[in-house]
């Protein structure tokens, strides 16, 4: 290409291709600016903030834009005058568009919140090293050489012969499809967890298996771009099943149990649980096991089959309240009516006592030392506990009782001796001068 752009120099046919090749970026650079703010307007119209990545996919406008322009205008031009400076310069512009679409889709697939993971600085270096060792090779105009060369060395592995051509060209593939696979279970997760008509737990399972289906897909393809026969996976299957069944017996019974808590919505993230004696809040449902972080903030894995087998006691509803009680006595001398009057009206101001249904005021029963009353009531977001409500309504019955003369009776018990000592004890209160002839007590 530089020995075809040498013998055009000092020609006119030059001077045009120039006026192309400037005319054609500037064109590039203008749709590829007026692309990128019509995708910024879009996404500040949805609300959506800038996903990681999207500069690099921002940053392949316009390479490729001026790529594909370049090229049309080679085809046309190509017609009437030699095309070696628009030849030229349509091999970075291409290489470097590439180099950023790879940035893009790698960024989505290892670094979707934002992080920088190992594997995405690795996969950068490697791509920006083999496009441009691509670019200097067609550039010099040897790159059919080097593929002649890599088709001559022969090598074998197990029963199949190969080359290195077909090696390299096999990975190749393996890794485009496995890319551009995970990218678009990432996307397709992406898109199904900002949809507002999908139950949460099933968001999770369609994204799960539509992961599932992309990589089962990419599989398939690249075995068949590489050249192996699909048909082996019949026996692989077997064999995995036979796994399955023995030594992945415990694995696959928990991913199944995943599965089936996450279509049944039997527990939700958020919920409060108590199973096998540990009881907190469910932070995470995973296919293989569920993370319940305890009272005490720790952490714990619980496997999902234990939750399916075991009895779990859910404590939060999905009218998210529970109800309570509050038990008072009070004595026999007390207005009962005035005092599960002052009762209700003690729940009145108390946060998160429901009014609807509204606290009710019962007579339970008569006690040895007074009238036993309860006041029970609807707690609002009872998962988050209800000791603090309780504590406030009964704060507040002790106060509306000493205001309004409402006591509430201590026990009294009255004590008997029987026999010879409690005679003598009942001469010596009546006559207290007598002297009395008990035995004296240690205190």
């Amino acid at each position: 290409m530089f020995a075809d752009v040498v013998r055009d120099f000092g020609e006119p046919v030059l001077l045009w291709q120039a006026g192309v090749l400037v005319g054609t970026l500037a064109l590039a650079w203008y749709l590829s600016r007026l692309l990128r703010r019509t995708l910024d307007a879009r996404r500040q119209a949805r609300h959506q903030s800038l996903p990681f990545g999207a500069e690099s996919l921002n940053r392949a406008f316009f390479p490729l834009l001026g790529g594909a322009l370049m090229w049309l205008a080679a085809s046309i031009a190509g017609q009437f005058i030699h095309t070696s400076l628009l030849d030229l310069a349509l091999v970075p512009l291409l290489g470097i568009g590439l180099i950023y679409i790879v940035f893009f889709l790698a960024r989505r697939v290892f670094s979707g919140n934002g992080e920088t993971h190992a594997w995405l600085l690795l996969i950068e270096r490697i791509v920006t090293v083999v496009v441009w060792i691509a670019m200097v090779l067609t550039v010099m105009g040897i790159q059919d050489d080097v593929l002649g060369w890599m088709a001559s060395v022969k090598f074998r592995i197990a029963n199949a012969h190969m080359t290195l051509l077909s090696l390299t060209t096999g990975l190749l593939w393996v890794a485009i499809t496995m890319i551009v696979a995970m990218w678009l279970g990432s996307t397709f997760e992406e898109r199904l967890m900002r949809a507002r008509t999908l139950d949460a737990n099933l968001k999770v399972v369609v994204a799960r298996v539509g992961r599932a289906l992309f990589m089962m897909a990419a599989i398939l393809i690249s075995l068949s771009l590489v050249g192996i026969d699909i048909t082996v996976l019949g026996v692989f299957g077997g064999a995995l099943g036979v796994g399955l069944g023995f030594g992945l017996q415990k694995i696959a019974s928990n991913y199944v149990s995943g599965f089936i808590i996450l279509i049944d919505r039997s527990l939700r993230i958020g919920d409060t649980i108590n199973v096998s004696g540990l009881q907190g809040r469910v932070t995470q449902i995973r296919t293989r096991y569920t993370v319940v972080r305890g009272l005490d903030g720790i952490e714990t894995l619980v496997p999902n089959e234990k939750l399916i087998t075991d009895v779990v006691q859910n404590q939060s509803s999905y009218l998210t309240r529970g109800y309570a009680k509050v038990a008072v006595q009070v004595a026999y001398t007390s207005d009962v009516e005035h005092a599960m009057t002052l009762l209700k009206q003690a729940a009145d101001d108390v946060p998160r006592v429901l009014q609807d249904p509204s606290p009710t005021p019962y007579l339970v029963s008569f006690g040895s030392d007074g009238i036993n009353l309860e006041l029970g009531f609807w707690i609002e977001d009872a998962a988050t506990g209800t000791s603090g409500v309780r504590s406030n309504v009964n704060r507040n019955v002790w106060r509306l009782f000493s205001e309004h003369g409402i006591s509430i009776p201590f026990a009294q018990r009255e004590v008997r001796i029987v026999g010879p000592a409690g005679d003598m004890l009942s001469q010596a209160v009546i006559n207290p001068e007598t002297p009395s002839d008990l035995p004296a007590s240690g205190a």
